[in-house]
């Protein structure tokens, strides 16, 4: 079990170790924070995400890593959509979609698909069979990141989804590091699911 998890990292510097340790830290306080609905998601996450974008750039994942670089940009744009304030309310609103909110994120589902398969074209990728369950979840996590940045409830369906989609796949590639990274997110994203589905119980009683 010890060898599964050290194996990928044979040929890492320390500094390379030290930031996949950092990034898989900020990246746990992200969804902690996520779950609580707390603003520090995006400012823990965007830690996360660029230290990411870095190793995968020396790994030589640029698709992987363009992919990290969309999350950056749409934590940013997170962070704004959080903080901002309307004339109606303080502080966005935890909501669940509506019919149109549902069939932009089926949209941005199968573009996601399509041009992550055309990244992986553009730098001369030979896809294998795994790779397709990578462009796959990208497209989940993509959608997801739209809805958390909007606070839709769905987006915790999405996490687990793709959470558990990942897992196994790391896992089956030795990266047991992350493996055992999103079998974490798994678990705090049900959990922020439930927690989410309570305040919304809540306000429904309320109204």
């Amino acid at each position: 079990m010890i060898d599964f998890f050290l194996n990928a990292y044979k040929e890492a510097t320390t500094t390379q170790i030290l930031l996949e340790f950092i990034a898989f830290v900020f990246g746990i306080l992200s969804v902690w924070y996520a779950r609580k609905e707390n603003i520090l998601v995006y400012p823990t996450g965007l830690i996360a995400t660029i230290i990411t974008v870095y190793l995968l750039f020396l790994a030589g994942y640029i698709g992987d890593m363009l992919i990290n670089g969309y999350f950056s940009i749409m934590s940013i744009y997170g962070w704004y959509k959080w903080t901002r304030k309307t004339k109606d309310n303080d502080n966005l609103p935890i909501t669940r979609t509506n019919k149109n909110e549902k069939i932009i994120g089926i949209l941005l589902f199968f573009i996601t698909i399509f041009v992550v398969f055309g990244i992986y074209n553009l730098f001369d990728y030979t896809i294998h069979s795994d790779n397709y369950i990578d462009i796959i979840s990208s497209g989940i996590f993509f959608t997801g990141m739209w809805y958390m940045a909007n606070k839709k409830i769905e987006n915790w369906t999405l996490w687990i989804i793709g959470d558990l989609i990942v897992t196994p796949l790391y896992a089956y590639r030795g990266l047991g590091i992350l493996a055992l990274q999103y079998l974490i997110f798994t678990i705090l994203a049900i959990l922020a699911y439930l927690e989410w589905r309570k305040i919304l119980n809540s306000k429904k009683l309320q109204s």
